[in-house]
Order: structure tokens, then sequence, then C-alpha cells
């Protein structure tokens, strides 16, 4: 993949939320304007533009068609299990937490969370 365009409510918040999570994955700032801001790993970038005013109404809703979660990868379950305590220091909505950490099966480590959008993101071991 090349990269990835998600508009967002409030930039400002999604700003916050995604500096500390892309960041924390090994991401690095790649562009930065007023209306929105991309993180770029391996080539691979993630952009976050401000939805105009006009359609803030609609609201992202995952079972609507289109997308819905974003997966990342990390090193180890140690760093997915720091992620989810950070996520609670944060008091982000934890999505399957009763499954937690194989909501996505026996073999699959990882912790759910929503972003400031309610988009369903996932943060997964590859060990």
């Amino acid at each position: 993949m090349h990269h990835i365009e998600i508009y967002v409510g409030n930039l400002k918040e999604s700003r916050r939320f995604y500096t500390w999570l892309l960041e924390r994955l090994g991401y690095v700032l790649f562009q930065d304007w007023n209306e929105g801001f991309s993180y770029k790993k391996d080539g691979f970038y993630l952009v976050f533009v401000q939805t105009r005013a006009k359609y803030i109404k609609n609201k992202y809703n995952r079972c609507n068609i289109g997308l819905n979660h974003i997966a990342f990868n990390c090193s180890s379950k140690q760093e997915v299990d720091a992620i989810r305590d950070e996520l609670i220091k944060m008091r982000v909505t934890l999505l399957y937490d009763e499954k937690y950490p194989h909501a996505g099966g026996k073999e699959h480590y990882a912790v759910y969370f929503e972003d400031p959008d309610r988009i369903k993101l996932e943060v997964v071991a590859m060990e």
C-alpha cells in the first residue's frame, strides 16, 4: 500500500490521539498543513484531514459500507499489553476487552479500541 486518507471530525483531537499511537508504533510525521497531517513508516503513510463542516453531522459508523477497522502490527505481546494499559489510562474505549488478548482467536494477540471518531483500531503482536 502507498497511503490511506481518513477524514476526521476534530483534527486537533485526532492529531493528539494518532501522534501518541503512531509514534509509539514507529511512524514519523510526514506532512503537516492547516487542514491535515500524515505519518509515515516503511514507505506507507496515513493521512488525516479535517472533515468539512457540511459533512460532520454524518458521523462514522464501521457497520455501514466502507472501512471496518485498521490493524497495526507491533513487535511483541508486551508492547500490546503496554499500549492497552495506556489506552485504559487515557480512557479510550476498548472493544472486546472481556476476551483480551485473544478476541481475534487463540493465536491472535491483540487489543481493539476506538479512535476519537469511533473508528475501530487494532494493535496486534507479530511474534
